[in-house]
């Protein structure tokens, strides 16, 4: 396990710096300090990719849902008056680990159908997540009912994705603390707003 665990950090580590084409199982395994064949057994250039991300943006390898985790059930037992400001502010540090190997992991896609499969489970997970929230802002009254669920979650998911974070922090220059105040404005002022 701990073996796993550092050559899955030493892949985490050179795919957010070199990208997926230019990182090789072999500079892998010389990061990890393990041989080749201990990283060709543990997994494939494209699984390690997967598990990185996993490990950076949410704490752990799995295909789960991020509201199915022992944080969200955390997070869920939070009053009213802290809960949007805890999910954006966990959300909002998952970008910040998770940003760079998300990036690898969207060119990846288009060549590799095994990291093209995993980005669209983990689409998927998102978009359901998403629609979690809206849900339960609705049902703590943080957020008015509408017949608007999917549209209100897609707007949230794509205010909180790591290409947000990666465009304002990375590229532009913003601090982390005026991308948290910016993200959480609005994404209440998306809650908020009226249905079409």
């Amino acid at each position: 396990m701990q073996t796993r665990q550092r050559i899955v950090a030493a892949a985490a580590d050179l795919f957010a710096t070199q990208g997926y084409q230019a990182t090789t199982l072999a500079a892998i395994a010389r990061r990890a300090g393990v041989s080749a064949e201990t990283v060709k057994a543990a997994a494939s250039k494209a699984e390690l990719l997967i598990a990185a991300f996993e490990v950076t943006f949410a704490g752990a390898e799995s295909a789960r849902s991020l509201t199915d985790t022992e944080v969200a059930a955390a997070v869920l037992d939070l009053p009213d008056d802290v809960f949007l400001d805890t999910v954006i502010r966990q959300i909002a540090l998952a970008n910040a680990r998770g940003y760079a190997l998300w990036t690898v992991l969207l060119g990846a896609a288009a060549s590799d159908p095994v990291v093209e499969a995993a980005l669209q489970g983990m689409l998927e997970r998102r978009a359901a997540d998403y629609l979690r929230l809206v849900d339960e802002l609705i049902a703590r009254r943080l957020a008015p009912p509408t017949s608007e669920r999917r549209e209100r979650a897609a707007a949230v998911s794509f205010l909180l994705s790591p290409e947000g974070y990666q465009q304002l922090v990375a590229q532009s220059g913003r601090t982390y603390e005026d991308y948290l105040t910016w993200v959480g404005q609005a994404v209440r002022a998306e809650m908020s707003r009226s249905a079409r």
